[in-house]
Order: C-alpha cells, then structure tokens, then sequence
C-alpha cells in the first residue's frame, strides 16, 4: 500500500474516533462496566483465533531470529490468555474517575464554579512485542471514555488484530459505540508519522518502546506526547543504612526482572562503610550472575571479577544482569549524581536516619522517589491503581505511573443567574 493510501486510511481512521468520543461521553458508569466485562467475555470466547493468531506471530518471530526474551514477551497461551480476559475485568471493577469534582467553590458574585473530571478524548497508543497491550490500552482508555487508535509492532500484528476485533465484537453487542476502538493495520514506520501528525482528530499520543520509537514519535507528534525514554533507577547506600536490607533490595531491583524500565541499573555506596559493604553486596551480586562494574574504590572492594566502570556506565540502561557501582563522599555527591546520569525514572535511598531520607525525596529530581523500598514497585498495580498505561518521566499532566485519573483532563462548570461582568 502506497504512502497515500496510509495517510488517508490513518486519517478516516481518527475522523471515526473523534466521532466515537463524543458518543462514548454518553455513557453511565455501569454502562462502561458491562461492555468491559462483555469484552471481556469474548476473549474467552475467541481463544482459539487469538492464539491461532499468535501462533502466526511466533512462527515469523522465529524465523526472524528475535531473541529469546522477545519471544516470550510476544507469546501467548491459554493461561496467559485468561490474564489478559481477568485483567479487562479487573478495570471494569476500579472505580470510575470521569464525573469526579476534584473542587468546587462559590465566588461573592453568586457564581458556582465546579472543576471536574473528563475524557481526553482520543488517545493513541503506539506500542512494541506485547499483545495484551492492546487489551490493557483500550480497555483503560474505554473506562475514562476515551476513543483509542493503537498501533502495534509488526511482530505481534495478527495478535493484535485478533484481540482488538474481539474486544469491539463483544463490546459492541453491549452497547459499545463503533470506532471506540481501532487497531491501525498497517507497520510500515510512515503510519507513525501520520498518526502523530494527526492533531486534527487526536488529543494525545503515547509511545510504548524501546528509546527510538519514542524520540520519533516526539519529533513529529503535534499532540501532546506522554512517554519516558530510558529507566537508569539508582540505590544510594548511606552509612546508617541496615546492610543487609541494602543488600536485599538490591538483589531485588536488579534480578526480580531485569529487563524493565524500573529495574535498578546503579547503585552509589558512602565511601564510610566501602570497606564492609562491597564485599557483602559483591557475594549476593556473584550468586545472582550479576556482572559488576565500578570505580576504582568499588572494584578493589568487590573482588577481581569485577571491570572497570567507563563514564558512559552511569547513563546506561542495561536491561540485563549487569551494574554499575559507584563510591560517594557525601550526600550531596550522591543526590547530584542521580539527578546528572539518571533519567527522572525512579530512585531510592537506603538509611535509618528519617531526617536525610526526607532530605533525598526532596531534592532527587524523579517521578518516583523511595525509603528502604525496592525500585520495582514503580508501578501502578503495586500503587494500587489496578492497572497502568505506561509510565511518564514528564513533569506536566502526568508523573509515574499512569492509571485511570492520568487518563482524564478537566474541565470548569460555572452555574450563574444572571450574572453579568
């Protein structure tokens, strides 16, 4: 299909949205509800097809040789099926965020102002590998009555066109509005373009992916963009710091699941306790097959298996079994450290001392900043949102991760009675 065939399909495509959003500001909360839980339904009811579907995307993924790590993300099988089903249901159980008044006030005119909660209008999601974005998408979307325009990577697209058509198939015969939502069909790299470009029909954009979709997408867009590049998440050791909690949270951060924006990617000791603690973190890390890279102090410490750490290790996302450690003479070096090589993403201290880690919430420069905490809890299901879009290193709109409320603007009503200014 031509470059012009794109642009007008993309176009019609959002034209149809934009008609969908005004339909689906109609509909009552337990309206909403229903639908998702009807969507929800028919996933189960066309497992065959989806996982048909996928095993489509499997056979090409393994011809392509992706990698192993790929792969998984990319498959889909009964069980992980019936997630994807529950976790619509789980959405049609959170409340709903549209409607909400966040304030209302009275002005010596007489005049009642009420700000409150409502649609954004239509959102596209533009993601890579994983299927049950486009359920977790339009399903969040769908709950604070937005429109949704996804548009899935080329190694999931008969997945996504599988799921997609099952969630506005079952929506539909409870009284989902047609267009609500669409999975663009084509992969070529041009229908990013036109999505972005597309500000006529589209309120906001969200890239899900790896640093280069995202910096495209930010470059052309001329809808807001809410996105974070890369997760460089640290642990700062202070000298009261329990050890062996220390320890612990680091093993968890960097193993739990070391291939996510909020796995932890380098951790900063206090110079005082170098000496007793690299030897201990050094044996947990050998045990886990982390390999370790440091500065001069942290390697003579750690052990002869671990290499020299280059400047370019401070700002590396690894996404793998590897970290980068660093030694630092003060708290301030520390703080400035993160807020230098870090991304925004997510940072955590470790100390008994209350007084310095309020000190280091407040001054690290992150969405999400913690206490004695594991940065993997960066997450909206572990911040009891239930679900989550993505998270955002942003600073307007949207901060951390997202769930429902993040998916809603606002708007003010002003009842009067007559008055004039």
């Amino acid at each position: 299909m031509t470059d012009v065939h794109i642009q007008t399909a993309i176009l019609d495509m959002g034209r149809r949205a934009r008609a969908a959003a005004h339909e689906l500001v109609k509909l009552t909360s337990e309206q909403k509800n229903a639908i998702l839980l009807a969507m929800a339904d028919e996933i189960d009811a066309q497992q065959p097809a989806i996982l048909e579907a996928n095993a489509k995307d499997l056979e090409a993924a393994h011809e392509k040789g992706l990698t192993k790590a790929m792969i998984d993300r990319l498959t889909l099988d009964p069980k992980r099926l019936k997630a994807v089903a529950d976790a619509v249901r789980e959405v049609a159980a959170l409340p709903d965020p549209v409607g909400e008044v966040l304030s209302a006030w009275t002005r010596p005119n007489g005049l009642r102002i009420t700000k409150k909660r409502v649609p954004i209008g239509v959102i596209g999601i533009i993601f890579e590998s994983r299927p049950n974005v486009t359920t977790d998408a339009a399903s969040l979307c769908f709950k604070t009555g937005n429109a949704t325009l996804l548009r899935g990577g080329s190694e999931a697209i008969h997945s996504n066109v599988a799921l997609a058509a099952a969630l506005q198939t079952g929506g539909e015969r409870a009284g989902l509005p047609q267009d609500s939502v669409q999975l663009i069909p084509f992969t070529d790299r041009a229908s990013v373009e036109h999505m972005a470009r597309m500000d006529q029909f589209m309120d906001l954009i969200i890239p899900r992916g790896g640093k280069g979709l995202i910096e495209k997408v930010v470059a052309t867009a001329r809808m807001p963009v809410i996105k974070h590049y890369d997760g460089v998440c640290h642990i700062y050791v202070a000298p009261s710091a329990d050890q062996d909690m220390a320890v612990k949270l680091i093993l968890n951060s960097k193993t739990q699941k070391p291939g996510v924006c909020n796995a932890l990617e380098t951790v900063l000791v206090h110079e005082s306790i170098a000496k007793e603690f690299y030897p201990k973190l050094a044996t947990a890390l050998r045990e886990a097959k982390v390999e370790m890279r440091g500065d001069s102090t942290a390697v003579t410490y750690l052990g002869s298996d671990a290499k020299a750490a280059t400047e370019e290790d401070w700002s590396t996302e690894y996404l793998d079994l590897i970290l980068s450690l660093k030694t630092i003479s003060s708290f301030s070096d520390a703080v400035s450290h993160i807020n230098r090589y870090g991304s925004h993403h997510t940072d955590s201290i470790v100390t008994k001392d209350r007084a310095e880690a309020e000190r280091f919430m407040h001054e690290v420069d992150s969405a999400v900043v913690l206490h004695n905490a594991s940065t993997r809890f960066n997450d909206g299901g572990e911040f009891g949102f239930g679900a989550e879009i993505g998270i955002s290193t942003d600073k307007l709109h949207a901060r951390g991760p997202m769930g429902l409320a993040e998916l809603c603007s606002y708007k003010y009503l002003i009842d009067g009675d007559g008055q004039t200014r």
